[in-house]
């Protein structure tokens, strides 16, 4: 297989290249984002082909050498978070709009029918008033990075349907991650919201076998309607990510983290459901995450002392 990564320089990215370079089937691998991307050095893969190239995605020209007819999978792992894209508005629809509408055209005319993998967010539903999300939940966006992730949804879907391309769309979300990430690496973390705020989580182990298992699910499992799948989480309040923190890291991590509330992030976030349905996802196939503290515990034995 021929896959190319964009965002490849991200958490997220990172972690996909390490476990594709553990899937024989891969024989060339391309990594691209706005900064050239780190190559994981201890990846142990002598058959893989592995490129890494700076691309800024909002530029078509650079789209139009990227994109080629050789390429089998594509994972679209780019784009201007939630903060970011509030505050920029101009810049998020030039990232997270733009730069997809310039890839998909790409690749519908050089590679028509080619899987194309999209992590979106649950923050293109937007408010659900505490009820249970499926995928056919009407989407109401209460943000500008939900609103542009629910116009690349419905593009996918319809490029999909036309047989342009192949895109299952799942969503996932990373804001928390530094609440985690920071004090397991003896590092500093800002709390933004408040410790009652509920939220829909997904330990980074299961969102990269997820992604990695979205590459080869046939399309015809998909029916015909829509590709956008809600993918397995664990719903929890900060609190309990915080106790969660403890159990694995003892009183020091908590330590090194600061409550500092910031009613932009907040009122972003509080708009997020945080109960979904997955039982499409289950019956896919896809994998479904543990306990939290099995997450907790995972993300160090991963990453809290690892070298790339």
């Amino acid at each position: 297989m021929n896959i190319l990564i964009t965002g490849a320089g991200g958490f997220i990215g990172q972690a996909l290249v390490a476990a594709l370079l553990l899937d024989p089937s891969v024989t060339n691998l391309t990594l691209t984002d706005i900064v050239e991307p780190q190559i994981p050095i201890k990846h142990g893969n002598t058959t893989t082909k592995i490129h890494s190239i700076k691309a800024d995605l909002t530029d078509k020209a650079a789209c139009e050498k990227l994109f080629i007819s050789q390429l089998t999978t594509v994972y679209l792992v780019h784009g201007l978070m939630s903060g970011a894209a509030e505050a920029n508005l101009n810049l998020g629809l030039r990232v997270n709009i733009d730069s997809t509408r310039y890839i998909l055209d790409v690749l519908r005319k050089v590679k028509p029918g080619i899987r194309v993998v999209f992590p979106s967010s649950l923050a293109a539903f937007g408010p659900s008033e505490g009820k249970l999300v499926t995928e056919a939940t009407m989407p109401s966006p209460g943000s500008s990075y939900g609103a542009e992730t629910l116009i690349c949804e419905i593009l996918l879907n319809d490029f999909s349907r036309r047989g342009l391309l192949d895109a299952p769309s799942g969503a996932a979300s990373s804001f928390c991650s530094g609440i985690i990430r920071e004090p397991l690496k003896g590092e500093r973390s800002i709390l933004p919201v408040s410790k009652d705020l509920k939220l829909s989580v997904c330990s980074t182990r299961t969102i990269i076998k997820n992604l990695v298992y979205a590459k080869d699910i046939p399309a015809a499992k998909f029916g015909p309607r829509s590709r956008v799948v809600n993918l397995p989480g664990i719903t929890v309040t900060v609190d309990q990510m915080l106790q969660g923190l403890r159990d694995v890291g003892g009183e020091k991590t908590l330590a090194l983290i600061e409550q500092k509330m910031d009613p932009a992030v907040e009122g972003i976030v509080a708009k997020w459901p945080a109960q979904f349905n997955t039982s499409l996802a289950n019956a896919l196939g896809f994998y479904v995450d543990g306990s939290l503290t099995r997450t907790v515990d995972g993300y160090f034995e991963d990453y809290a002392n690892a070298t790339v």
